[in-house]
């Protein structure tokens, strides 16, 4: 995974990740875990950290395949035989007036459009369209995101409070997630506004962008700003918290509400499809 230096650099040049355990050794901040905990849910290691040459040579050692995650549209620090790009309909134009998400869609070998089901169709064709215009030997595949909900009976008629992944929603200009989309189909009675019981840095985010409103980013860069989104979280007169998040929140705070978590996957549509493209590399 590129790297994400939030805390002493001589301690993290080679990070390996292969439990919750791990995480909690390097302490790592809520956006660590939003990106390395999925992979490791899915009985995947993680390496991550400073020093991205010891880190390949020891990933070499234990790995018949090595995953470059780009996370935030990184550019790959190795040589890779396949590059794929995921474009989100949801911000048509963002993969091409953003650097490097331009660069990475203009080198992939494949460009995946998720989340067909919840977009406008409009925009899964404009980025369609920019896909072939900017890259036209890219293989496209077509994919639904389907949302599930635990125990989603408990949300229909309820007062809110949507908590989602944090960079999505500020540098990522996105105004919802996961967590809205699953909240309004299931029927929500309210969604809370966070802001009036936001509290430090919390209430900081909410001033830098202004665009959130109905919903929560789950900032958590440090142990302070944790402890301050959990209490923004408890503050709210929430029935239930809907936590959008990669990860589930209650493993690093203690909630004092009901919660569900949301996940979304990746569900192709037609062909090709991933695992045929794969086969031909691997």
């Amino acid at each position: 995974r590129h790297p994400m230096p939030y805390g002493n650099l001589e301690e993290q040049l080679c990070m390996r990740f292969a439990s919750y355990e791990d995480l909690d050794k390097f302490k790592c901040t809520i956006e660590e875990r939003e990106e390395f905990e999925p992979h490791i849910d899915n009985g995947m290691v993680v390496y991550a950290g400073v020093d991205y040459e010891v880190i390949l040579r020891q990933a070499e050692e234990e790995a018949d395949v090595i995953l470059w995650d780009g996370g935030n549209n990184d550019i790959p620090f190795y040589a890779s035989d396949l590059h794929i790009v995921v474009v989100d309909p949801h911000r048509p134009g963002h993969e091409t007036s953003y650097h490097p998400g331009e660069t990475n869609l203009r080198m992939a070998d494949i460009a995946i459009i998720n989340k067909i089901d919840s977009a406008d169709p409009a925009r899964v064709e404009a980025v369609k369209e920019a896909i072939i215009k900017n890259n036209p030997q890219a293989k496209i595949i077509m994919a639904n995101s389907p949302i599930t909900v635990e125990n989603p009976d408990s949300v229909k008629g309820k007062k809110v409070l949507v908590v989602e992944d944090g960079p999505t929603l500020t540098h990522g200009e996105m105004a919802y997630g996961a967590g809205v989309i699953a909240a309004e189909k299931l029927g929500a009675g309210e969604l809370i506004d966070p802001r009036p019981y936001a509290l430090g840095s919390i209430k900081g985010t909410f001033a830098k962008y202004g665009h959130l409103s109905r919903l929560l980013p789950a900032m958590g860069y440090g142990k302070t700003q944790i402890e301050e989104l959990e209490q923004t979280i408890n503050n709210s007169p929430a029935e239930v918290v809907v936590i959008g998040t990669p990860i589930d929140l209650r493993r690093v705070m203690s909630i004092d509400k009901p919660a569900v978590r949301v996940r979304y996957d990746l569900e192709e549509i037609g062909h090709p499809q991933l695992a045929e493209l794969l086969a031909k590399v691997l």
